[in-house]
């Protein structure tokens, strides 16, 4: 087998990676977009390597810096299958929509064509099950915990087995169901988000995040945490039920009617609305709540924003209004989208508080805010930072550097060679001689 790279591997986004087998046969994991700093080193998105001999596309997940550029790769000519999880399947259309209008169009017959066009290439695999993907060629999803429907990527060919790990979640993450470790690897191909540190445990994130929501609930002020619409705004709105269930029953009743909970993202609305349908997938932890609480993402002082027409009304209710307010919107790393209009009008508001609960990469405005920055420049001005910056790494979606430790440790026999892709230098750098330091052969 050969390894070849096209995003990901110098970088944390544009995750695409290829594996080469004996006949020169090959098959692709992700076709991703590049984000934030990468996105400067790769200005171009267009396929430049070659299709030839590409027997199929093997998806881990539907976040767009490991599908992104699926409509570039398909304008190239691959005619090819794709392969994923069922729940991918059903998320997919979705994310590639928005990524259409983003980067591509906003015709909507266009949109629509190719929605069609991608829909007779999906082919949703079961978990768990081997599949032949013929000239001698297996693979086998396998639960990633990182999002609903994510997945690392068993690949068995010319007597090997080469596992991609995607992105891999916390072991502590709502609705997701915990990642156990292959059983065997002759490559194994892992990424190294958070390679060089520890996340929070569970307990201790849900604190803090409470401790945020009351101080909102005291103070009246705004909160703005900026969450991508798959996976991370999910999650927190199962968590925020159970805070304020905890603060409804210590304090009046009433309460809660009186603080504005607002998802700001129609897509994360959709997302949220599939996730419901999928409730089969979810963990043994969500399964229970479920028992007495049939819409644990749905409560009663939720709203969700649909229009830009009510976007804009709600912002400027929001600087009227003398109820706390708890915002949720988009993008995760304020690159662009709903979120940057709130920091916009917020961010410079020392009774605002804004909480970051995911990456934030390099070059993004999201990174400026995180790192203490007292100016943040968005849409081209530049605005002071006057609100509280709180940072949550426990509600991270991917796994901390325990976690990759341990799911390679607890394979039954040590991988024949990691190679660590999705990291920034530092953190691959770290999770590299931890990995050596047990005896595990490590290339960057």
């Amino acid at each position: 087998m050969e390894l070849r790279h096209h995003g990901g591997h110098q970088g944390v986004t544009g995750s695409c990676h290829q594996l080469v087998f004996d006949s020169g046969q090959s098959v692709l994991v992700d076709c991703g977009l590049f984000q934030g700093s990468d996105a400067n080193r790769h200005p171009d998105l267009e396929i430049e390597f070659p299709l030839t001999g590409v027997i199929g596309l093997l998806l881990t997940h539907v976040h767009l810096d490991h599908v992104g550029r699926l409509p570039y790769l398909m304008a190239a000519g691959y005619e090819g299958p794709i392969y994923c999880t069922q729940p991918t399947a059903k998320l997919l259309p979705l994310t590639i929509e928005d990524a259409l209008k983003i980067g591509f169009t906003r015709n909507t017959r266009m949109i629509e064509a190719f929605l069609d066009t991608l829909q007779t290439r999906l082919k949703p695999l079961p978990y768990h099950q081997w599949t032949d993907l013929g000239n001698d060629v297996q693979v086998r999803l396998q639960p990633a915990g990182h999002i609903l429907g994510s997945c690392y990527v068993e690949i068995q060919a010319d007597d090997r087995r080469a596992v991609f790990s995607g992105d891999l979640g916390a072991p502590h993450a709502p609705l997701m169901k915990v990642p156990d470790s292959p059983e065997r690897a002759d490559l194994l191909v892992l990424e190294s988000t958070y390679g060089d540190r520890h996340h929070q445990g569970r307990a201790e994130r849900q604190q803090t995040l409470e401790r945020v929501l009351r101080k909102t609930l005291e103070n009246k002020g705004v909160t703005i945490i900026p969450a991508f619409s798959l996976g991370r705004t999910q999650e927190l709105l199962f968590e925020m039920n159970m805070i304020f269930e905890r603060v409804q029953s210590e304090q009046e009743a009433g309460i809660m009617k009186r603080v504005d909970v607002i998802v700001d993202s129609p897509l994360a609305c959709r997302f949220t609305e599939i996730y419901n349908e999928l409730q089969p997938y979810w963990d043994q932890e969500a399964q229970q709540v479920l028992r007495y609480d049939d819409q644990p993402l749905v409560f009663e002082n939720l709203t969700s924003i649909l229009d830009h027409e009510e976007h804009s009304s709600t912002l400027d209710y929001l600087e009227r209004s003398d109820l706390p307010a708890i915002v949720v919107a988009g993008s995760g790393m304020c690159t662009g989208g709903r979120v940057v209009n709130y920091l916009k009008r917020f961010i410079s508001d020392p009774k605002a508080d804004v909480v970051f609960i995911g990456y934030q990469g390099h070059g993004t405005p999201g990174r400026e805010i995180q790192a203490g920055h007292d100016k943040v420049r968005l849409d081209g001005t530049v605005y002071p930072v006057r609100a509280a910056v709180h940072s949550i790494s426990g509600y991270s979606a991917h796994a901390d550097q325990a976690d990759l430790l341990r799911f390679v440790t607890e394979m039954p026999s040590p991988p024949g060679e990691v190679v660590l892709v999705h990291g920034e230098d530092h953190a691959k750098r770290i999770l590299c001689q931890k990995l050596r330091d047990l005896g595990i052969t490590v290339r960057g």
